[in-house]
């Protein structure tokens, strides 16, 4: 495989933030600097991955094509927004570039078994408590599932990934007002298969860690030409 053509480095700012001196860092191949971005942001793009396609390994190859084109225009990064900002905007039209072609290619109605995500829990003596845990995350993943898009991109970022309504409005390209009302309707459908008791479990859903990190940035640094 063909190593990654990787930009000119820009001229350095006179106060560079912590993002640009990651990114020049990166411009001049420092192997850490790759792995740095990359395991700091795999969690969050993946979450906003798997919230519009709604599957995990397309989600991960997402995740994974979008580090490559952002990494072939780094040069291009201004620090006008955060890193994970400018990330997540690749990710993003990545995803909906992906959902486009599928729709192109056929033209079917979603398969009702969502897939759910196998995620470790904290350990615990208590196996029926365990089994609650899975269940209720299962629960909740499943209703995320079946949001309408426009509304699942919103909450996704709000609820499940955390970012400000300014954020997300960034993030998304709405109106702040536009992101208020469509959380609101997102939590709205979500009552209807959700109690009240298992939000403050959210924060588990979704995640990624362990070997589906390693694995991931194994897979873009290996791209990059980093053995």
């Amino acid at each position: 495989m063909s190593k990654l053509a990787m930009p000119a480095t820009p001229a350095v700012a006179q106060n560079p933030s912590s993002d640009m001196l990651l990114v020049q860092r990166a411009l001049a191949r420092e192997a850490d600097a790759f792995r740095a971005i990359i395991k700091t942001h795999n969690q969050r793009l993946f979450r906003i991955a798997r919230g519009v396609v709604r599957n995990d390994a397309e989600a991960e190859d997402i995740v994974q094509e979008a580090y490559v084109h952002a990494f072939a225009s780094l040069a291009a990064f201004r620090g006008e927004s955060s890193l994970a900002t400018w990330l997540s905007r690749i990710v993003i039209n990545e995803a909906l570039g992906r959902l486009r072609k599928r729709r192109r290619i056929v033209a079917m109605p979603e398969n009702p078994e969502a897939r759910i995500i196998r995620f470790p829990l904290n350990p615990s003596d208590d196996p029926e408590r365990t089994m609650a845990q899975r269940q209720i995350l299962a629960l909740v993943e499943r209703a995320t599932d079946s949001l309408p898009d426009i509304y699942r991109m919103v909450f996704v970022a709000r609820v499940i990934e955390g970012l400000s309504m300014e954020e997300t409005a960034d993030l998304l390209g709405l109106r702040p007002e536009t992101v208020k009302t469509r959380l609101h309707r997102a939590r709205a459908l979500l009552r209807k298969a959700l109690d009240d008791e298992i939000g403050p479990v959210l924060l588990d859903a979704f995640p990624f860690a362990g070997r589906r990190c390693e694995r991931l940035t194994q897979a873009v640094m290996g791209r990059l030409g980093f053995e």
